[in-house]
């Protein structure tokens, strides 16, 4: 094996460093199966070459919009106006890294604090940070801070959370001396009567997502007043869309409010990258994760913005750092905050009712064919269950997608009892002729 550029005496010397005696044995504790047996790298292209080879790679792939996807599931295709792209791909804001430096990111720092108060008015809370990675690791940041605050060994997780967020949950969590339980779904909502059994003096906090993974609409008051007899925290995971019409978690008096933000003017992307929003009371101002931008003013008596508050382990805080998390979204938080102002609260209002209307529309659409029913009997907002009938979810989605149509998610894979069932998906994106086009897909199916 070539170790260029070092020789290989330095190489040897290397190992023995770190105490092996080869490369190979450097690499032991990789499966055989999943290691890369050899490197096929081809000879060098010419520029044009490399071009009709990514156009080859392009032509390979095709765009939601094109394929027509009721795909949701955390993941959601929302409007993004011109503008949004226009303002943020200013070479100002895409070659910044972090404003360390005040007197030289006043513009970044004023973003960052502009989008800390429109996530303030969005989950109604005291304060919000300058945002996480994605909503799973604000959850998860939520839960770290919850024990800390409270001193409690304990946490109560909804099954009704994404798993793909408690599966966060429980690996950030696995070097802490606490314990995880899981509170069970009925009907499509938490069970109320196994939450009121499980709250007890030792529990740090109740963390449910609303609506839920299946779209369903929580009772998040009553399991808020559950957590805090037991002087628990409760902490909602939010969905900002359907903060147009749905109750925020300041309203339920929620101790800490996180949300996924990529649906805020960003796209899909495969699946990121992610914009973590988190929001707290000020009583946790201290307790927080990341950092924020304040609002001053300078020997002049002119308004001016700087980062307090540094919670970050790289220089602040150093050992007592409250997160390792290292920077922030801050290109996605501009175009949240973009999206924001111009939407605004109307705006954002009439884009979920349209969401709504949709969802409720497709529901009633597929549901009316003789196989497909609903599989909760729950309010819901722009996502939803669908049992079938002698059909396998995964069967129909390979005949829709020949048609040019992405299906509703099967949930066996994370939830064994709901066989033959699927997730279902609307926004303001899916047109009444993709969802024309999906009937009579599925009529031919049937």
């Amino acid at each position: 094996m070539d170790y260029s550029p070092h020789t290989d005496e330095q190489v040897r010397q290397m190992l023995q460093a770190i105490g092996v005696s080869s490369f190979e044995e450097l690499l032991a504790t990789i499966p055989a199966d999943v290691r890369c047996k050899s490197f096929d790298v081809p000879a060098g292209l010419s520029e044009l070459e490399v071009l009709d080879a990514c156009e080859a790679v392009a032509s390979s792939t095709r765009s939601l919009r094109e394929l027509g996807a009721f795909l949701g599931f955390g993941a959601y295709q929302h409007v993004i106006p011109t503008v949004v792209d226009t303002l943020s791909s200013r070479g100002e804001w895409l070659t910044p890294y972090t404003p360390y430096q005040a007197e030289a990111s006043q513009g970044t720092l004023q973003m960052i604090y502009e989008f800390q108060t429109m996530v303030c008015e969005l989950l109604q809370m005291d304060l919000a940070n300058a945002s996480m990675y994605d909503g799973a690791s604000a959850l998860a940041e939520a839960a770290v801070m919850a024990l800390r605050a409270t001193g409690r060994k304990r946490l109560l997780v909804s099954e009704a959370v994404h798993p793909h967020y408690r599966q966060v949950i429980t690996t950030y969590l696995s070097g802490f001396p606490c314990t995880i339980q899981l509170i069970p779904q009925t009907g499509g909502v938490t069970d109320l009567e196994a939450l009121a059994t499980a709250v007890k003096d030792d529990v740090a906090a109740v963390i449910m997502q609303q609506p839920n993974v299946f779209g369903c609409l929580e009772p998040m008051e009553q399991a808020s007043q559950l957590a805090h007899r037991a002087g628990s925290l409760f902490v909602a995971n939010a969905y900002p869309i359907s903060l147009g019409l749905i109750k925020p978690p300041g309203s339920y008096d929620a101790d800490i409010a996180v949300a996924e933000g990529r649906c805020l003017g960003s796209p899909v992307g495969f699946g990121g990258p992610g914009l973590g929003l988190f929001a707290t009371k000020q009583a946790f101002l201290r307790k927080i994760p990341g950092r924020l931008a304040g609002c001053t003013v300078d020997h002049d008596d002119r308004r001016g913005f700087t980062l307090t508050l540094q919670t970050r382990e790289q220089h602040i805080r150093r050992e007592q750092a409250t997160s390792n998390i290292c920077t922030n979204e801050g290109w996605l938080c501009l175009r949240a905050t973009i999206f924001l102002s111009l939407l605004g609260p109307q705006g954002l209002r009439d884009l979920a009712q349209q969401n709504l209307e949709r969802a409720h529309r497709l529901q009633q659409r597929l549901t009316g064919l003789a196989w497909i029913e609903p599989a909760f009997d729950q309010p819901f907002f722009n996502e939803f269950a669908l049992c079938y009938t002698g059909r396998s979810p995964a069967e129909v989605n390979r005949r829709l997608l020949k048609a040019g149509l992405i299906g509703g998610l099967p949930l066996s894979t994370w939830f064994p009892t709901l066989k033959d069932t699927a997730l279902w998906c609307a926004t303001e994106l899916n047109t009444d002729a993709q969802v024309d086009r999906l009937i009579d897909t599925l009529k031919e199916i049937a």
